[in-house]
């Protein structure tokens, strides 16, 4: 019997792939990457043709061992890693590393489940080495950059630092966001709404829009006043009504930076965490009778291309859970912009009749919010779109023009399931409710006139979702590179995560500053997007990789040589806070170490005090009634604990509130479960903890008789 040695790079795909081949397979993990750039070295040779010079990773001594026995045994041997460009390259470092023969051993698939794998095993193919060549050409530019750039930094400015190629542009988006609010100067301006209502009907809002048929603005109070005086007494009629049908298509599936937006919007979840988790729903879980199998498709694309089989399976599903009415006359494809990897589809479960609710109890409460808003939005985009009629009624007053406006839901469609998350700043959609009906010449009753006074806000700082969609628009970075790339932002204290919103600090600020004076085009938008592609266009074959970088190198050396003798060593003060240190009295300041900031003392290393930063968590401790604070543990994970600590021991993971439970008096706490919360009593001897947790267990279950959509999954 032929043996086959399947590798894969993670002991979760191996054990997925292990269940659904027979025992002529066996199948191993590779760990990740078994080949890399030293760390301790620049290793790449600039003078000839940027040879790297790659070492085994430490640390996977045994892993190369065991593969190279298993080599030895088999008949054959297959690299699976994943179907993207590092994919490729994990493949051919094992096989450099492996010593094996050049032949068809490389197969792919965008699903685990078994009639993909069996379709990928039974056609294996030669490794791409245009798709090699791209992701080592990346890996080469970005040490390029990092291993010149960062040492810079530290000479210059503080140990520590670093700077990417990808990581400058996102953190520059950052900065100069910040630099647009600082700048910004509020203007003043005034709505006017009438409040209106015709005779047996129930009452709508109005706003004024234009005067003798121009628009107005209302800039002050003292045109409002005359505005005012001049509607006294005035007669309201309707001029005009006018109603039109408004079609609103569904979004396609998720790509990788789709999903991480939406996560981010929905879920609150990072892109780090996201792409986490999505990977756990790749590579397999095990769902009861059905096994160890893949919840969702390849989570790395920018595809919206679904497959002709997956299509006809939602249409199928739609009809039966729906209705025709649902189900759109024509399939539905999507094109993506500019160029992507289209032999992937979008992210997708891999059987739309696995509901979430079907496999919930096998999930986590993470995988499981994750795998319904992927399953929920692959749904809804093989729908029919919503049919909505929009009303906009002209009312004159005088010389003036007010406009109502409503809406009304002729047709569901898509939104049954689903509706898009909304970033800060997105526009806001006609306004919601249906006007009463009205006809040209109809008399109107004025009951308030509501003048309302605005100032324009200044735009809105980037969240992950609106960084990571910037990025995307602008052609900075890939898929992959979003989670690590915000990750090493936020880990170097170049930027803070505050209420979901990105914050530069002085240092990030300083840092972007001194790249665009010195190395423009590493910072500049046009050129990192330019350079992105010229390296997709390895990928097809269509670049050579070596002149890609001979280009770029050359006038980055010169810009370094330049930089190093014109910038002088910078001197960053800290920032102060205003708690003093308990040894020596001095104003503590803010440092950032592993877990993020902390106080400290500036005085060491003579004093070397420091204290962790707390922030009031709004209700007493239940102990000793001194206010309890929002504190971190050595993980990073968030706890709340006494301010009295150590006289008051008091701790708890779960958030506070400022209620009191009837039963005994003790706090509420928020706790979670899935993907809902509740309140329950922080004593846990108390019965009326036991009912809550228990009504809440009975809320969870689906009544009888109805789908998981049915349900509450929309």
């Amino acid at each position: 019997m032929t043996k086959t040695l399947v590798i894969v790079e993670s002991p979760a795909k191996a054990k997925s792939l292990t269940k659904m081949l027979d025992r002529k397979y066996t199948v191993l993990a590779s760990m990740g990457h078994v080949r890399d750039l030293p760390k301790s070295q620049f290793g790449v040779d600039v003078q000839h043709d940027f040879a790297p010079k790659y070492i085994t990773i430490r640390g996977k001594g045994d892993v190369i061992k065991e593969l190279r026995t298993a080599v030895k045994k088999a008949d054959q041997v297959l690299l699976a890693s994943d179907p993207d460009r590092e994919g490729e390259a994990i493949a051919w470092h094992l096989k450099e590393l492996l010593d094996l023969p050049e032949r068809d051993l490389r197969v792919a698939f965008n699903e685990i489940t078994g009639p993909a794998v069996q379709k990928a095993i039974a056609s294996p193919r030669p490794i791409d080495l245009n798709l090699v060549n791209a992701q080592q050409a990346r890996r080469i530019l970005d040490r390029l950059v990092g291993y010149n750039l960062s040492p810079l930094l530290w000479r210059k400015v503080r140990k520590g630092l670093s700077a990417g190629r990808v990581q400058s542009v996102a953190l520059r988006l950052i900065c100069d966001r910040e630099e647009e609010i600082r700048k910004f100067v509020a203007t003043e301006y005034w709505d006017l709404t009438a409040r209106l209502k015709k005779a047996g009907q129930p009452g709508f809002p109005a706003i004024l829009k234009r005067l003798r048929g121009k628009t107005i603005q209302l800039t002050g109070e003292k045109r409002v006043k005359q505005v005012l005086a001049d509607l006294t007494g005035v007669r309201y009629q309707v001029k005009k009504v006018t109603t039109r049908e408004s079609v609103r298509w569904p979004s396609p599936p998720f790509t990788t930076s789709s999903l991480q937006q939406e996560a981010n919007r929905k879920l609150n979840f990072t892109s780090r965490r996201t792409m986490l988790v999505a990977q756990q729903l790749y590579e397999g879980l095990d769902v009861g009778a059905e096994g160890i199998l893949g919840l969702v498709t390849y989570i790395r694309t920018d595809s919206t291309r679904v497959g002709e089989s997956a299509q006809a399976a939602a249409r199928e599903y739609i009809m039966e859970t729906f209705g025709a009415p649902f189900v759109p006359d024509k399939v539905r494809q999507i094109k993506g912009k500019g160029k992507i990897q289209d032999a992937h589809e979008a992210i997708r479960p891999t059987s739309v009749r696995r509901d979430p609710e079907s496999v919930k109890q096998y999930l986590s409460a993470e995988q499981y919010r994750l795998y319904r808003l992927i399953w929920l939005r692959f749904l809804a985009s093989q729908m029919s779109p919503a049919l909505v009629d929009v009303t906009a009624a002209d009312i004159g007053a005088g010389d003036y023009t007010f406009r109502a406006s409503g809406q009304a839901v002729r047709f569901p469609g898509y939104t049954k399931v689903y509706t898009e998350g909304r970033d800060d700043g997105d526009k806001e959609e006609e306004e919601g409710g249906r006007l009463p009906r009205l006809s040209e010449g109809d008399l109107l009753e004025l009951k308030a006139l509501d003048p309302e006074q605005h100032f324009t806000q200044p735009p809105p700082r980037y969240s992950e979702a609106t960084l990571i969609k910037s990025m995307e628009e602008k052609g900075i970075g890939r898929p992959s590179t979003y989670a690590p790339t915000l990750d090493t932002i936020l880990k170097r204290g170049y930027a803070l995560r505050e209420k979901k919103h990105l914050l530069p600090t002085e240092l990030g600020m300083l840092v972007i500053d001194l790249l665009k004076e010195h190395f423009p085009s590493i910072v500049n938008l046009e050129f990192t997007a330019q350079m992105e592609e010229r390296l997709d266009g390895i990928g097809e074959g269509e670049n050579d990789w070596v002149q890609v970088l001979d280009q770029f190198y050359g006038p980055f050396q010169k810009t370094l040589e330049e930089a190093e003798a014109q910038i002088g060593e910078v001197k960053i003060a800290d920032e102060e806070s205003d708690e003093t240190c308990d040894l020596c009295g001095r104003r503590l300041v803010y440092k950032m170490g592993r877990y993020g900031r902390f106080l400290a003392c500036p005085g060491f290393p003579e004093c070397r005090f420091t204290k962790a930063l707390t922030v009031p968590a709004g209700v007493p401790c239940p102990k000793c009634g001194a206010p309890l604070l929002i504190r971190r543990s050595r993980k990073g994970r968030k706890f709340y604990g006494c301010a009295g600590y150590p006289q008051c021991d008091f701790v708890t993971w779960d958030m506070p509130t400022s209620q009191r439970c009837t039963a005994c008096g003790g706090i509420l706490v928020q706790k979670k479960r899935g993907p809902r919360s509740y309140l329950a009593c922080i004593n846990e001897e108390c019965p009326e903890r036991t009912k809550r947790a228990g009504k809440e267990r009975k809320k969870k279950s689906a009544p009888a008789g109805r789908t998981g959509v049915e349900a509450g999954l929309g």
